[in-house]
């Protein structure tokens, strides 16, 4: 009797941690999903960006280029890491794109480009959200699946570490006229 009591507490024990293990790596999807859906948000956002400023800075073609090749490149990457390095050059590029910006008072003063500065500003605040939330999650689901008894669980049933969302853009962008 004692022997089955204590089977029954084992597998128990067994059932909580493997949903446990579950539950965080559903979370570190619904992540990885929150992020995706702010970054195709941006990526929505700029061709209207780029369109009014194209109104105003016609001889700025490089950088107007450069943030259509980046938006490009983050619709096409796969993966948090391709996704990583695509964003960190979409961000340098609208650096340059705002930097543009600056040098035109009356397209500073665009309705348009105001309300779509606006949307991105808060778009790039939610990535920002979103980046920390999953990052949280992933940390949080990486501890669990590396510590005794769970990393155990967590091998038998082919429960992988997952990468952080890493930015590479620490320095200001540059920009001269």
């Amino acid at each position: 009797m004692i022997i089955w009591i204590l089977i029954g507490i084992l597998v128990f024990a067994l059932v909580i941690m493997y949903n446990g293990l579950v539950r965080l790596r559903n979370q570190v999807k619904n992540g990885w999903a929150q992020i995706d859906v702010q970054l195709k948000r941006r990526v929505d956002l700029i061709p209207n960006l780029v369109e009014t400023v194209k109104g105003y800075a016609k001889h700025e073609k490089k950088v107007l280029d450069d943030v259509t090749k980046a938006r490009s490149s983050l619709m096409n990457a796969q993966g948090a890491e391709a996704n990583a390095q695509a964003d960190n050059m979409l961000t340098g590029t609208l650096k340059s794109l705002f930097a543009v910006a600056e040098s035109y008072p009356d397209l500073k003063a665009n309705q348009n480009f105001l309300q779509l500065q606006e949307e991105l500003s808060g778009t790039e605040n939610k990535i920002a959200y979103a980046r920390q939330f999953y990052n949280d999650v992933v940390m949080r689901y990486n501890t669990k699946i590396q510590s005794i008894p769970y990393n155990i669980l967590a091998s038998m049933f082919r429960f992988n570490e997952e990468k952080m969302f890493e930015t590479k853009d620490r320095e200001p962008v540059k920009v001269s006229f």
